[in-house]
């Protein structure tokens, strides 16, 4: 009787298909480095293509300002916290990006650094993907969602923007203490063997929770790999990133493609409006900033909880955070 059970079983499981994992989906990635024009100069932005086998959508990821191209892809636990792998599983292919003056790009003099500079090296970067891809997205974490709000908004290129970890609405009252924990890069121990200009500012040493994290969980692992891969950034970008977003006629007006805001509670980009955006819950956050894009077609929103400014780093709602940007991007 165990034995013809055993062999009924066998031959049923010859017939019921098994869901594929979700890593099934074969991924290649090349390094790719870009030859843009910036303003008045010639420079090089790197970036890393991962093309999930079939993929027709490519979005162009750009981090925030002392962050590289790993931020989108965190070997701490990657399996919960990389945007990258999260998007190639699910067929869509990612291309993140090192903004100039950062990670393997070009470093020119900090103040050729600025934000419009920056939006047209990722135009030219989308307009070299183009011919791969029948959707292109843009997206973005703190200054680089500056950088892709202002590259969508003067290119109208790209069928989608992705704005993570900055909103229209700033609460100057947490974002200035926040800026006061960098110093030049002149100055760091690790980084001022670069030889770059004291224009580009990172992180004082030890100082990447606060700034960063908090009240996040301090995970020393997350911590250790943050203080040894922390980069450099321009402090003239920073400064064009405020001008085209709270004081000159934000780059947001522009935008003619969809929009997702992904933000997290505990960040100083959220709070009581004007002082930073409503993130009480999604629908809050959607409705909050919903006015800042009058000429975008479609506004979403979503929000993580318990998690400072960098929540790429966030266990916890990350898969809830990843799928929905999956759905999006499928939607629209």
């Amino acid at each position: 009787m165990r034995l013809r059970r055993l062999c009924a079983a066998a031959l049923l499981a010859l017939f019921v298909p098994v869901p594929a994992p979700a890593n099934a989906v074969e991924t290649s990635c090349q390094d790719v480095y870009t030859p843009v024009a910036f303003g008045l100069t010639q420079q090089t932005m790197y970036g890393s293509l991962c093309v999930p086998q079939g993929a027709t959508t490519v979005q162009v990821l750009v981090p925030g300002g002392t962050y590289t191209t790993a931020y989108w892809d965190i070997p701490v636990e990657p399996e919960v916290r990389s945007v990258r792998q999260a998007m190639n599983h699910a067929g869509i292919a990612t291309m993140t990006v090192d903004r100039i003056g950062s990670g393997r790009s070009s470093k020119p003099l900090s103040a050729l650094i600025n934000t419009p500079n920056q939006a047209q090296a990722v135009h030219q970067v989308i307009q070299n993907l183009r011919p791969q891809f029948q959707k292109v997205l843009v997206g973005g974490h703190s200054i680089g969602s500056a950088v892709a709000l202002a590259e969508a908004g003067t290119y109208h290129d790209v069928d989608g923007v992705l704005t993570t970890g900055m909103a229209d609405q700033w609460d100057y009252t947490r974002v200035v203490p926040a800026l006061t924990g960098l110093i030049p890069v002149t100055l760091d121990p690790k980084l001022s063997r670069l030889g770059l200009d004291p224009g580009y500012l990172t992180t004082a040493p030890g100082g990447r929770y606060d700034t960063f994290h908090k009240p996040g969980p301090l995970n020393q692992a997350v911590i250790d790999y943050e203080e040894s891969t922390k980069d450099a950034f321009s402090s003239n970008e920073s400064v064009t990133a405020i001008l085209m977003n709270n004081i000159v006629i934000p780059s947001s007006r522009s935008i003619t493609a969809p929009v997702m805001s992904v933000q997290s509670s505990a960040d100083y980009f959220c709070g009581t409006p004007p002082l930073g955006a409503d993130c009480s819950s999604s629908a809050a956050l959607a409705a909050s900033e919903r006015p800042f894009f009058p000429n975008a077609p479609r506004f979403d929103a979503f929000v993580l909880n318990g998690y400072g400014h960098c929540f790429n780093f966030a266990a916890q709602d990350a898969d809830a955070y990843h799928a929905a940007v999956i759905a999006w991007q499928r939607s629209i």
